[in-house]
């Protein structure tokens, strides 16, 4: 049954345009053409848990003295008194909750007499214990430090990789001859350490600071690998590295605002943002929709015969297109504050971090970007 199941979900009619077989893209060393292979799929996993690896060493040796050096404490706030039953309320409350941490008015009450306490002296405690679990300022630059690294190298190498390809300047070239379409070691390695990387923040997203646009980074990462797994079955990369190319370059700048705004350098975050909005909606609002998606859904069919697996492949497109569009509002938002206020306030693309500081509320995510409530 297994069997009959898979054969069924593999089936050539739904995956490859009509009149091809899986033999027909099969990598082997007598072929003229060499294709991408799908055990390599594997290869990003165990490469996502070096770029941890990676990224906390930088963090500890690197970004954490480097933001010492321009005044960023690591220190949390002041410790809440020690008092196990309003700490067991807490650790309950967070497991139901999911870290929201939240108390009713009723259950405030209920606390306040049975401790014999006052509204305000519970509340007070909460507020406490609540700061005492939030991440200082320093690790929120160090995670913004490591992934405007990242974004800065993937984007350059990416870059540097594409310039001599016929399909970043001509982008019918990823249809035209499919999907007899040689593969080359560059850009087997601008995939898989791509897909890695986003393997990496889905893996740590558990562990990372965490924001208000939590669930819609989530799906992000999660579409973002399915569109790189899928167009490296079908042999549809040329297309995913147009898609790359375009999405890191924006994640440049919203990070490296994250990072100047905790470094307290506000001028200089609020000209990073700056660039960042005008580059977010030239790319995302501007490129992605009426470049990418349009060759996706207006050329493709021109030149090439469709096949099922195709429409699936675009409805991800489109997916992320609407995700870019929740994220946008977000940025607009932390912009007409930041106009009205006279600076960049909180956390650009997230709307505000579920564990960031008061002063903080708007933190972080653009779509991979700027918080929401402020945004970083």
């Amino acid at each position: 049954m297994l069997r009959a199941l898979l054969d069924k979900f593999w089936d050539e009619d739904l995956w490859l345009p009509p009149n091809t077989t899986w033999e027909d893209i099969t990598p082997e060393p007598d072929k003229a053409v060499v294709y991408s292979d799908y055990r390599h799929l594997l290869y990003p996993i165990p490469l996502a848990l070096v770029l941890i690896v990676i990224r906390h060493a930088l963090e500890k040796y690197w970004y954490a003295p480097f933001g010492k050096s321009l005044g960023i404490k690591n220190t949390r706030s002041k410790k809440a008194p020690s008092n196990p039953t309003l700490e067991a309320a807490y650790i309950n409350c967070s497991k139901i909750k999911h870290k929201q941490l939240f108390l009713s008015k009723d259950k405030i009450c209920a606390l306040a007499k049975q401790l014999d306490l006052s509204e305000r002296q519970v509340e007070r405690w909460w507020r406490l214990r609540r700061s005492q679990d939030k991440p200082s300022t320093l690790v929120k630059f160090c995670e913004n430090a490591w992934r405007c690294s990242f974004y800065i190298f993937n984007f350059s190498y990416g870059f540097f990789i594409l310039s001599d390809k016929e399909w970043l300047w001509d982008i019918d070239q990823c249809y035209i001859g499919y999907p007899h379409q040689g593969l080359t070691s560059d850009v087997w390695w601008y995939y898989m350490i791509s897909a890695a990387f986003y393997w990496s923040l889905t893996l740590s997203q558990f562990s990372d600071v965490r924001r208000k646009d939590f669930w819609q980074m989530f799906v992000h990462h999660l579409a973002t690998i399915a569109l790189l797994s899928f167009s490296w079955v079908c042999n549809l990369y040329r297309i995913g590295t147009l898609v790359l190319l375009l999405h890191d370059c924006a994640e440049i700048f919203l990070e490296a605002a994250k990072a100047s705004k905790y470094a307290n350098y506000q001028k200089l975050c609020d000209a990073i943002f700056t660039v960042f909005t005008i580059l977010w909606i030239v790319t995302r609002l501007g490129i992605y929709p009426f470049y990418i998606i349009w060759s996706t859904s207006i050329r493709a069919p021109m030149l090439l015969p469709m096949f099922p697996a195709y429409y699936f492949f675009n409805s991800l497109l489109c997916l992320l297109l609407v995700l870019h569009l929740v994220w946008t509002w977000l940025i607009l938002q932390v912009a007409y504050k930041a106009i009205n206020a006279g600076k960049i306030e909180g956390d650009i693309r997230s709307s505000s971090s579920d564990v960031s500081d008061s002063s903080h509320q708007s933190n972080h995510s653009t779509p991979n970007r700027y918080n929401s409530k402020k945004s970083t």
